[in-house]
């Protein structure tokens, strides 16, 4: 053999371990899919980011994400799941609900998919059972819809004179607006209040479900569970406020920023939760054998100064049970 062609040999064969070496530390992909946008989710992806360090992963430096937001245009879901399908991600997170989920599950039956939803997944069928999902499905049921009649009761107790309640649901979020009515009704019924149901899907329809309030105001307002009414969080607080309507919202961003009240889940936990979940996925455990975690912290948070603008005493059983009272 010429000294030339052994010396090309010879390194090529020095090349062959650092090619394997690099193929087996290909860094994971995560194919991130959400209902809104980047900017709604700031605070719950600070959280998703933790979760995942916790299990041993961070973003740039031993996995990649590949974000995919609808900006609230729902429609466009299917399509950004296909998308990261076709980049072959390791794994699809899936965040913002049913919808979203249901996206990914219509994209794929083999990358495995990790799911935040508000409502029970096996009703939904998004898995077989919480303990055993089967397929490619897991993840994080926080609940919301299911703990409207709670949230109605609360809502009674800071505003105990009102009679006629108004339920804002947004009829592009079918699965949401379902569980919604299905809870929220028998539950208004059962403490004598008479509930009117108004659609909103978009920032126009939010104004002009509103406007009705001028010829026939409600006493309270109860704000179903959607992404969009997250990402148009200041639109619906400013109107409650301007119409000087008590509402009750299914989480605490919108009491930060001046809402009457909200209770649900603790979506910082839920979304940390997801993080450590995907992290679990991405080491190799199976989501057909990974029980759904469901949430257990709850929040009753109370924004005394709102409260005392709508000329509301909130009573001492409410200040003493509320995880927070914003002054």
């Amino acid at each position: 053999m010429k000294r030339r062609e052994f010396i090309t040999l010879l390194g090529a064969a020095a090349t062959w371990p650092l090619a394997a070496r690099a193929q087996q530390t290909a860094m994971p992909v995560i194919g991130l899919l959400g209902a809104t946008s980047l900017d709604n989710n700031a605070d719950r992806l600070r959280a998703f980011r933790q979760g995942l360090k916790e299990i041993g992963y961070v973003e740039g430096e031993n996995v990649a994400i590949e974000y995919r937001w609808a900006e609230g245009q729902y429609e466009r879901l299917p399509a950004l799941a296909v998308d990261l399908v076709r980049r072959q991600v390791s794994l699809i997170v899936s965040t913002e609900g049913a919808i979203t989920a249901f996206a990914a599950k219509a994209a794929t039956t083999t990358i495995p998919i990790v799911f935040v939803v508000s409502d029970d997944p096996v009703r939904l069928g998004l898995v077989a059972s919480l303990a055993r999902p089967g397929g490619n499905l897991t993840g994080i049921n926080f609940f919301s819809a299911e703990l409207a009649a709670k949230r109605l009761e609360l809502l009674r107790e800071l505003v105990p004179g009102a009679k006629r309640v108004a339920l804002l649901v947004n009829p592009a979020d079918t699965t949401n607006t379902e569980t919604m009515l299905r809870e929220v009704g028998p539950a208004a019924r059962a403490i004598g209040w008479q509930m009117q149901v108004l659609n909103a899907d978009t920032s126009d329809a939010i104004d002009a479900a509103f406007a009705t309030f001028v010829g026939e105001r409600p006493d309270a307002l109860f704000v179903g569970s959607s992404p969009f009414y997250t990402s148009r969080r200041v639109q619906l607080v400013q109107l409650t406020a301007r119409h000087a309507v008590p509402a009750a919202y299914v989480g605490r961003q919108f009491v930060e920023i001046g809402g009457l009240m909200s209770y649900g889940a603790n979506l910082t936990d839920a979304w940390r939760q997801l993080g450590l979940y995907t992290g679990r996925v991405i080491n190799g455990a199976k989501p057909a054998d990974l029980p759904v975690v469901q949430a257990s912290k709850f929040e009753l948070v109370i924004n005394a100064r709102t409260a005392k603008m709508l000329d509301l005493t909130v009573p001492p059983t409410l200040l003493a049970t509320a995880d927070e009272v914003i002054e």
